[in-house]
């Protein structure tokens, strides 16, 4: 009995979020979107091309923590301004933070919300890319986080394998 009980649920475990997927789907997939502006916050398109900097006057400590969260947690690409790196020189915070500020601004759609930073960071329409140092600009740079179609069949897979290994295992 206590097998069976076992069973389904791991049944359950498997099919229920499967079907909540499909029934979201079919939900979004009725709705008709018209759009008619581009989201909120981007400003891409509505002022043309934009590059997020470290704002002038900021507190170096506060722009070392920006730079430090753009680079770690918002997953910044910064290897470009690591040593040897074609946007090393100059070798500030100032410098370094706008590279960075740049990257995760990019990466993540060009939104104002994505150009703050603790409010060290500004926006600009003139690239502030200088020598072999190029920062990146809208379109150059795909997204930071991959697309959540990309884990729906895998994450089912391991549902299943998960299940069979409680079943072997049972058994």
């Amino acid at each position: 009995m206590r097998k069976l009980a076992l069973v389904f649920y791991c049944l359950l475990l498997l099919v229920v979020p499967t079907m909540e997927t499909s029934v979201q789907e079919k939900a979004d997939a009725a709705i008709p979107v018209t759009t008619l502006s581009p989201p909120e916050g981007n400003t891409t398109f509505l002022d043309g091309t934009t590059w997020c900097v470290a704002l002038a006057g900021v507190s170096q400590i506060d722009l070392q923590n920006a730079l430090d969260w753009a680079c770690g947690l918002g997953m910044a690409d910064c290897g470009a301004i690591q040593e040897g790196g074609p946007c090393y020189e100059p070798d500030t915070i100032v410098s370094h933070a706008s590279y960075a500020f740049n990257s995760y601004y990019q990466q993540n759609g060009n939104s104002d919300i994505a150009c703050n930073f603790g409010g060290t960071a500004t926006l600009i329409k003139n690239n502030p890319s200088y020598g072999k140092c190029l920062y990146a600009a809208p379109g150059s740079v795909g997204s930071a986080a991959p697309p959540l179609s990309k884990y729906k069949s895998s994450f089912l897979w391991w549902k299943i394998v998960g299940v069979l290994l409680l079943l072997y295992k049972g058994s």
